[in-house]
């Protein structure tokens, strides 16, 4: 029996790119290719909790499960608690994964890594950075963790913040790549609790738990940070690397 659940939050709506979960990449709705992705990993059952027809619709097609879930939500976390709720009545599983459908290529490695490190760690929740060896640390698009190491350890520790700015002063500085794993107790803390007020300030919602207490396991790893979708650029860049890498 699987211990771990996928759930893949996605919304009609999105601020910078509306309706970006159908938009089409190679022949496939977004939100299509970050599924595929998702089963790829091979890390347990994997549902789209989606807020109307449009999106069941379309991961339905490409054989998957969807869960409908309320359209105000406000965060994708959120939709990730209702998600596995309504799915998981009897409550089996023991992780649950916070995966991003605006995130149409990430490699299986990041998701296997994500669960690994709750699982071997003790922590509320895990999460994925990559090592930044270019200029894009001066970017307030890229999230950067600061990660507390042991002496013994150094690719996996505790995140302290998380923020836009270029931090920790002097580095080094790593790309937080948005993809959690959760323990049900943890994720449960985390909706009900209200936003944060560094949450707020940097506008980054993994603030919330580091204000509250919960701790979170950060694996950082030497790979190529994955495409996110935000933008029409964004977008653009996507269709692009399916057509290098296919």
């Amino acid at each position: 029996m699987a211990d771990t659940l996928v759930v893949i939050p996605a919304r009609i709506k999105s601020g910078r790119l509306p309706r970006k979960m159908l938009a089409d990449v190679g022949g496939k709705p977004l939100v299509a290719r970050a599924f595929e992705c998702a089963i790829e990993a091979d890390v347990g059952d994997v549902i789209v909790a989606c807020d109307g027809l449009e999106i069941a619709d379309a991961i339905r097609k490409v054989g998957g499960k969807t869960v409908l879930t309320n359209p105000d939500l406000l965060s994708g976390t959120d939709r990730v608690f209702e998600g596995w709720t309504k799915f998981d009545t009897n409550r089996r599983y023991r992780y649950i994964v916070n995966f991003q459908g605006d995130q149409p290529f990430v490699g299986p490695d990041f998701v296997r890594i994500v669960c690994r490190v709750i699982k071997n760690m003790d922590c509320d929740i895990s999460t994925i950075a990559v090592p930044i060896v270019d200029d894009s640390y001066l970017r307030d698009s890229v999230v950067k963790p600061v990660i507390s190491f042991s002496n013994d350890q150094q690719n996996i520790g505790r995140a302290l913040y998380f923020s836009r700015s270029a931090v920790p002063f002097g580095g080094p500085f790593f790309h937080h790549v948005g993809i959690y794993c959760f323990k049900p107790e943890g994720l449960q803390k985390f909706v009900y609790l209200p936003p944060s007020t560094l949450e707020k300030s940097e506008k980054l919602e993994q603030l919330r738990a580091v204000e509250n207490g919960l701790s979170i396991g950060v694996a950082v790893v030497a790979m190529e940070p994955p495409i996110s979708v935000d933008t029409e650029e964004d977008l653009i860049l996507a269709r692009k690397y399916l057509t290098k890498c296919c």
